[in-house]
Order: C-alpha cells, then sequence, then structure tokens
C-alpha cells in the first residue's frame, strides 16, 4: 500500500548560487556527509546537491508534513547502492514520523528517484509499507 508520494524540482542555477554565497553553512545545514562526498567528488556539483536538495523535500512531502513540523533536513539523507540506484535513509523525527504512519504489521520502504536536465533537477519519493514477512527478522 501507498502510504505517501512526493515530488520537487529545484533549479540547479539557484542551488549553485546559494552554494556560492553560503558555502559550508549551507552545505552543513542542509546536508549530511556522505551527501557532500557525494557531490564535491562529481564534475556538476551544484547538480548533485540540487537532485538531493529536491529528494529531501520531495520525501518531506511524502511523510505528509513538508519541512515544518520539526523534520530536519539532515533527517533525510541519499546515498546510493553499489548499482548507482538511490536510496533515501531517514532519522530523527522524520524516522518517527514514518514509524507513526507505518500501520502495524507492515515494514516501510522508501522508494526515491532522481533526474536532472540543466537548469532543473528532480526527484520522487514513494512510501509504501508491506506486510512484514512471518519469520522474518524485526529491524
Amino acid at each position: 500500500m501507498i502510504l505517501g508520494i512526493g515530488t520537487d524540482l529545484a533549479n540547479i542555477d539557484r542551488i549553485q548560487g546559494t552554494l556560492d554565497r553560503f558555502g559550508d553553512r549551507f552545505r552543513n545545514r542542509v546536508f549530511t556527509d556522505i551527501e557532500q562526498h557525494k557531490a564535491e567528488r562529481r564534475a556538476d556539483t551544484a547538480g548533485t546537491y540540487a537532485k538531493r536538495w529536491a529528494a529531501k523535500e520531495a520525501c518531506s512531502k511524502a511523510l505528509g508534513t513538508g519541512l515544518r513540523m520539526g523534520i530536519a533536513w539532515r533527517d533525510m539523507a541519499v546515498s546510493n547502492l553499489d548499482t548507482g540506484q538511490p536510496v533515501m535513509q531517514v532519522t530523527g523525527w522524520a524516522a518517527e514520523r514514518l514509524a507513526t504512519m507505518t500501520p502495524d504489521g507492515h515494514e516501510a520502504i522508501i522508494h526515491v528517484t532522481l533526474t536532472d536536465d540543466h537548469p532543473w533537477a528532480q526527484a520522487f519519493v514513494v512510501i509504501e509499507a508491506r506486510p512484514r514477512q512471518e519469520g522474518a527478522a524485526q529491524p
């Protein structure tokens, strides 16, 4: 069952301007160390940050809160599997919100997809609840 859907569109040039203006203050407020490391290794640093910005916005919408109600930017983080597939992890208040949304006997799965075509970066997040398998290990 679908618990939430969120999308966001970010302007890469706007993110570049924010990086130019606020630098580490912006990076450290919004992005985890892993996200910063990934972005700083890429040729399109601003595009990488913009996709992750959009993913955080989309995730907060899928959680049904937007970036109000206590969710911090760094409570939502995008990393990549070895295949390159992006994955979203939530901690702090975002994880608490996800737990309250998830029906008993289910586990929440956060699906995320990212794309960009300068000057735009876009993210979609779908939060799914799957029934837990009998005998499966509990997190």
